[in-house]
């Protein structure tokens, strides 16, 4: 096996984390985007890196966001101007860095009257100020013939035109990988099913490692650490409470559920933003990956689990506001997936709603030396990243480097194209489609189990490739040629198979309707 194989392997990463002599400079806990982005940071400054995931990469948060990189047109209405003009500054590296991921997006604010199209159209020439610089078009009047040109399924003679501006829209979960993949070939350490389950003091009751026990085999390991990062989003509150039990909540949850509706019902490139429904939220319907995304909602929540499941009332909700938008109102028999993300908000006075709390994140810093970084948004992770690391090399004993990732370009390594292009020349059925309603290989498949360290089925069908978020139906369908695949790469037996189907089907239930 040559060397590039052998990091994409479970095993040789295990083996790094747990080499016994090994004191590593920065240990992050949480592998998603903001922790993925911290590791990235850390390794190319030189520093020896760890991420532990307890389940797998983007499993939550950072998986089920809106698939956007933008400023955040509501937050102008806060006056989070700060916050919006970082985010579209780094909008714009992330356009320059991750283009195969990342590609600009026309959105239109449909208006019923003049008054709407003048008030709405001033907010966002503040909003092309904030981005002055990143080569984004300008936002624009769009008269009603045109808009109803570019979205002929729109309510008729409900608009009076609307206003256009650029943002961008990606990949969530493929972004994380890249991240992840990226700093692997900086000799960053990752494993997933690595769960955290106790900090480690020194006698002066300073941090100097953690236990986490592998998901897979049920064994314990303990490391040792410089810097020990909280990076766990939604989940930090757990991370923080072994370092004290009596620490006060830094996160006030909230969770946003999204649906996934067949492209038929939204035949259009561009975007709309309905910028306030009933409950003062704002509203995406947008193109992705062939279907139609419709979100988000806003639903404060005391229990912060794992696998975070719709209410009705939300889901009737979005599809309420798409009917008056839309000329044919779609229902809940078009639904090819539900989708639900929690968002970790920071904390703030108690009668604030959720909707309101800002999308800025935090640093704390324990006495014991924990560092924990939640908040924040998808677009701001690699500045999140950035502001991490730098307190890192401030507080604890780590060379004083700058940040590497402003520029850096994210992109699959070469290697890993030269061995799916042999493979495929010698089996082009590699290459076919799998299921008529997905735009899904069997060469996909093996990207991700071969060189993106999927461990099962919902690795693969969820975030590796999102057969599951786009129709949960065709998910179920292709799970039998992708558990044979999994298997025959992980060497598990046809109980493994078995229990691998019955796992994701019964999971694929709580995406449907």
């Amino acid at each position: 096996m040559d060397s590039f194989r052998q990091r994409t392997t479970r095993s040789y990463h295990l083996n790094a984390a747990t080499e016994d002599s090994k004191v590593w400079d920065v240990v992050v806990i949480g592998g998603g985007a903001t922790g993925a982005g911290i590791l990235l940071d850390a390794t190319t400054r030189g520093y020896s890196a760890l991420l532990l995931e307890g389940s797998d990469f983007a499993k939550g948060t950072s998986s089920r966001s809106t698939k956007l990189i933008h400023g955040g047109v509501r937050y102008l209405q806060q006056f989070q101007f700060g916050m919006v003009r970082d985010s579209l500054r780094e909008r714009g590296r992330l356009l320059k860095n991750a283009p195969h991921l990342v590609h600009e997006l026309e959105f239109i604010i449909p208006c019923k009257s003049m008054f709407e199209r003048i008030f709405y159209g001033v907010g966002l020439k503040l909003y092309d100020a904030l981005a002055w610089g990143s080569g984004a078009r300008l936002s624009m009047q769009v008269s009603r013939r045109s808009l109803y040109d570019r979205f002929p399924q729109l309510s008729s003679n409900r608009f009076a035109g609307g206003v256009s501006y650029i943002d961008a829209q990606f990949n969530d979960s493929r972004l994380v990988i890249e991240l992840i993949r990226t700093a692997v070939e900086s000799k960053a350490i990752v494993l997933n099913y690595a769960k955290v389950v106790a900090l480690d003091r020194n006698v002066n009751q300073r941090l100097q490692g953690l236990e986490f026990v592998d998901q897979e085999t049920g064994k314990s390991h303990k490391i040792r650490a410089k810097a020990i990062v909280n990076a766990t989003g939604p989940f930090c509150d757990a991370i923080r409470r072994m370092d004290s039990a009596k620490i006060e909540p830094l996160v006030a949850a909230s969770q946003g559920v999204h649906v996934v509706l067949p492209s038929a019902l939204f035949k259009s490139r561009r975007a709309i933003i309905v910028p306030k429904t009933s409950d003062g939220r704002v509203l995406f319907i947008i193109p992705w990956q062939g279907h139609v995304l419709v979100g988000t909602t806003d639903t404060p929540i005391h229990n912060i689990v794992e696998e975070p499941s719709a209410q009705c009332e939300e889901v009737d909700f979005l599809l309420e506001t798409l009917a008056g938008y839309l000329e044919i109102a779609p229902s809940r028999s078009d639904v090819l997936s539900v989708f639900t993300g929690i968002r970790p908000l920071v904390k703030a006075r108690k009668d604030q709603p959720t909707k309101q709390l800002s999308r800025d994140h935090t640093i704390e810093f324990s006495p014991s030396g924990l560092v924990t970084i939640t908040g924040g948004k998808w677009t701001t992770y690699r500045k999140m990243a950035e502001d991490c690391v730098d307190l890192l090399s401030n507080r604890f004993d780590l060379p004083q480097t700058s940040c590497q990732t402003k520029s850096m370009q994210l992109q699959q390594t070469q290697l890993d194209r030269v061995a799916c292009e042999r493979e495929f020349e010698t089996d082009r059925s590699l290459l076919q489609s799998l299921h008529p309603e997905l735009e899904l290989t069997e060469a996909d498949l093996l990207q991700g189990i071969q060189f993106e360290y999927s461990r099962n089925l919902e690795d693969l069908l969820a975030r590796r490739t999102r057969a599951l978020f786009l129709n949960t139906s065709a998910a179920v369908q292709i799970a039998p040629i992708a558990v044979k695949l999994l298997a025959k790469e992980l060497q598990k037996n046809e109980a493994w198979e078995s229990n691998q189907i019955q796992q994701f089907t019964a999971l694929a239930q709580t995406y449907m309707l």
